[in-house]
């Protein structure tokens, strides 16, 4: 098990006035899944997000990522399972401008503390395997969007993460470019890494293996339960 996540609320503050966000949400992700999650803008998918990544905590329930208790995590600890079990992929790619791709890709193993010669060593093999072999020493300012997406994707694998956690990875891309992401997205899924997507888009959600729904902080396993509450996605 990845991570499991059993009765969460999120809830935000106006003043002293609690907003809800999430509600009561359970979902288990397994080694080598491929899950996509999809909502319509203001449905809670992204809080979820970033609930899954770490990069948020829960109001409420119990979530164990990879063996922590993530609710009762130090930020220290948050901080590590970020840069060494989580792969981020975002809709607007993330790129330091001025940096290369293959400087863009080396980060995590920066902050990881890994040595310069490894660092490129891995950054440049995490490069070839999305095919940019000859663009490693582009600036994002040269590269197309579908190529800057596989950048970022380089960059969420070279660390061998035990999640890639993907946000409407696709949104900012034509449609070439997108289907180009999403068979990328499908053969490190057939090489074992687990992936977990949002996004809003039909087409995009069918890629993966399993879908799930989410509305109004709701999360469903099934399509025509969902379409029941009111959705048309």
């Amino acid at each position: 098990m990845i991570f499991q996540i059993k009765n969460i609320y999120k809830d935000y503050f106006q003043g002293k006035e609690a907003v809800p966000v999430l509600h009561n949400i359970t979902l288990s992700v397994s080694e080598g899944e491929y899950v996509a999650i999809m909502g319509p803008s203001g449905s809670g998918k992204s809080t979820l997000m970033n609930i899954i990544g770490c990069l948020d905590k829960q109001s409420r329930g119990t979530f164990d990522f990879d063996g922590t208790d993530i609710m009762s995590a130090s930020d220290k600890k948050l901080s590590e399972i970020r840069n060494k079990k989580i792969g981020f992929v975002f809709q607007n790619f993330n790129l330091l401008p001025r940096q290369s791709a293959l400087e863009n890709v080396e980060l995590p193993l920066l902050y990881a503390g890994v040595s310069k010669k490894e660092r490129r060593r891995r950054a440049k093999e995490a490069l070839r395997k999305v095919g940019l072999e000859n663009r490693m020493m582009f600036k994002p300012t040269q590269l197309s969007g579908g190529q800057k997406q596989r950048v970022a994707i380089a960059r969420a694998i070279v660390n061998g993460p035990k999640l890639l956690l993907a946000d409407e990875p696709t949104g900012a891309l034509d449609t070439a470019s997108g289907e180009q992401v999403m068979d990328l997205f499908e053969a490190l899924n057939d090489e074992g890494v687990t992936i977990v997507m949002i996004t809003h888009e039909p087409d995009i959600a069918k890629r993966a293996k399993r879908i799930l729904f989410i509305r109004d902080g709701e999360l469903f396993d099934e399509p025509m339960r969902f379409e029941r509450q009111g959705d048309n996605v």
